[in-house]
């Protein structure tokens, strides 16, 4: 039963990335077999480009600041939507609809939206603020935090319904027994509902973290490989499409591609090792249990 899943899951993961290590070893220019081996020169280029630091450090900021500024607004408002109120339901489904808006729509709004001549600074202009309007795709000052606010905009809301989720199985009756031994709303969700809902949030701190580190499609529409770069919002994702396939350096490409990779991976074990532990754990013990 398991087969033609695992058939699909070696043919475009497993294959895929023992060939991008295979043509990784060469300057390739993607037609014909690779022939000019050249080791690991590849990998002494890319740790040594000034650029690719600068894509990794970029990164790495994101990974930190979405768990930073994500988090904390996700878990509030799943609080606030988890207590009965009026028009919650169409309130869920607002929130989530930018998470299924495609990548290109977003990018396309808010490369227009925030332009120098667009929407957001004629806004400011008509309401008398003309003195907070910014460039604020192209200023290196401001444009990493505007990238953080459309990625803030476009996944909270994922985040939101995943601790809703994790919300419901909580039981009622512990939130009984804390009401009637006095404790406020914020105590009840500070020592009974954060600690119960761990789980959910390290879970998807995970995806937040993978997620960042691999980011690539909203920040190619908006800023382009070029623009990016200038801006200071350009990835590892930009920097290995920049410097392999619109380079004509296939071979490149590919090892751009594996050391992302292994990036991904070795701080996904260290993730899983270290914070997930507890968890897994857990689950074997009562697996073992019954």
């Amino acid at each position: 039963m398991a087969g033609p899943a695992v058939l699909v899951f070696l043919g475009f993961v497993i294959v895929p990335v023992i060939m991008a290590a295979y043509y990784g070893f060469f300057r390739w220019s993607g037609f014909g077999p690779a022939t000019d081996f050249v080791g690991l020169l590849n990998y002494v280029t890319i740790f040594n480009d000034p650029n690719f630091q600068q894509a990794l450090g970029h990164n790495l900021f994101i990974v930190v600041m979405s768990l930073v500024i994500q988090g904390p607004i996700a878990l509030l408002l799943a609080l606030l939507l988890n207590r009965r109120m009026r028009g919650q339901s169409v309130i869920r489904v607002l929130i989530f609809v930018p998470y299924v808006i495609a990548e290109v729509v977003v990018g396309t709004g808010f490369s227009l939206m925030l332009a120098t001549n667009g929407a957001l600074n004629g806004v400011l202009e008509n309401a008398g603020l003309g003195w907070l309007a910014q460039d604020w795709l192209a200023d290196p000052d401001i444009a990493i935090w505007t990238l953080m606010g459309i990625l803030t905009w476009k996944y909270v809301g994922f985040a939101v319904i995943l601790f809703l989720a994790g919300l419901q199985g909580i039981p009622e009756e512990l939130y009984e027994a804390a009401s009637i031994d006095g404790a406020s709303f914020w105590q009840i969700q500070r020592r009974i509902t954060i600690p119960l809902l761990g789980p959910t949030i390290r879970i998807w701190a995970f995806l937040s973290i993978i997620g960042a580190l691999q980011l690539f499609d909203l920040v190619y529409i908006i800023w382009g490989q070029y623009v990016s770069s200038v801006a200071g919002t350009n990835t590892m994702a930009i920097y290995m499409v920049a410097t392999g396939r619109n380079a004509g350096n296939f071979g490149y490409g590919n090892a751009v591609a594996v050391v992302i990779f292994l990036i991904s991976m070795v701080v996904a074990l260290l993730y899983q090792r270290f914070v997930l532990r507890r968890d897994t754990a857990g689950a074997i013990t009562e697996r073992g249990a019954k």
